[in-house]
């Protein structure tokens, strides 16, 4: 390692940047020196900006991606080495706020069915779907943080987003199908344990592959990884008649504004069809059809 890396990493983990966060910044300065073959240190505001076209003009990155790599210069430019934001500037462009594809009930039904024969697979979706975490709190789920007791009923997500814990849903439907998984799979520390090494948690690329595989065994093209999932149980508690503070505690929004934006994908009059019970997410999807027998999933 070298010692400029070693300052970014120091500086990162004493602002308590989540781990990704970390390799990500750190994974954008060092393809910055690859593409000059040159030490970050010596690159003018100039050369930063022109890999940034770069990465806008010939690699066709999104404007996220990008912006996340500006993020990571400014952050060495900036906060590591001392350079003031008007002798060296870093310019973010603006991200086009698109809506993502919202999964259907009758679709979510054929997702977790396309699982059936994995139970951890299944049971991961399933949590995704009925807690709203984020893939890397899934991961990280430990048994110990179900709090299954009638006056209690919720999940205690630990070091989420931002390295803030929260608690999140648990409902009856939920609890059913995790005690059915554990069953099954007898998880000990971890929830979702890595296949391989059990006292590891499960990688999130492995999580995402689940979601994929499961899609596509279901037949369904909207587009989205796992977080579609996310996106799927703030929709539906919306259209369930659940206030937006509520949801926007269980997501671990820091700002109404951003629980707000689930109200532009609700469907117009799904108030009204969804009846009574509208946190029994699980139990309100259509029966699950069986899986055809060729859906042999090569988890």
């Amino acid at each position: 390692m070298t010692p400029l890396r070693r300052r970014m990493l120091d500086a990162l983990i004493l602002r308590g940047m989540a781990e990704r966060t970390q390799e990500a910044y750190l994974h954008a300065v060092a393809q910055l020196a690859r593409y000059f073959d040159e030490d970050p240190l010596l690159l003018t505001p100039e050369q930063v900006q022109s890999y940034l076209v770069h990465l806008v003009q010939e690699r066709r990155l999104s404007r996220s991606t990008v912006n996340q790599a500006g993020c990571a210069f400014r952050f060495l430019y900036g906060t590591v080495l001392g350079h003031r934001a008007e002798e060296f500037t870093i310019p973010l462009g603006r991200a086009p706020q698109r809506l993502p594809e919202i999964l259907s009930r009758e679709e979510l039904a054929r997702l977790f069915a396309a699982a059936v024969k994995h139970p951890k697979a299944r049971a991961l979706l399933m949590t995704a779907y009925g807690t709203g975490m984020r893939v890397t709190e899934l991961c990280n789920l430990r048994v110990a943080d179900i709090d299954s007791q009638p006056d209690r009923m919720c999940i205690r997500v630990v070091h989420g987003k931002g390295a803030k814990d929260r608690y999140t849903l648990l409902t009856n439907d939920l609890l059913m199908e995790l005690r059915q998984y554990w069953q099954v799979c007898r998880p000990r520390h971890w929830m979702f344990a890595a296949s391989r090494d059990e006292s590891q948690p499960l990688d999130s690329k492995s999580a995402q592959r689940y979601f994929y595989r499961s899609r596509d065994a279901a037949g369904i093209a909207k587009t989205g990884g796992i977080h579609s999932l996310r996106h799927a149980f703030a929709t539906h508690l919306l259209e369930g008649g659940v206030d937006l503070h509520c949801i926007g505690q269980w997501l671990g929004h820091n700002h109404l504004s951003t629980t707000a934006r689930y109200l532009h994908m609700t469907q117009p009059g799904a108030a009204r069809l969804a009846g009574a019970g509208p946190l029994q997410l699980i139990s309100k999807l259509p029966k699950r059809p069986e899986p055809p027998e060729a859906c042999e999933l090569p988890y």
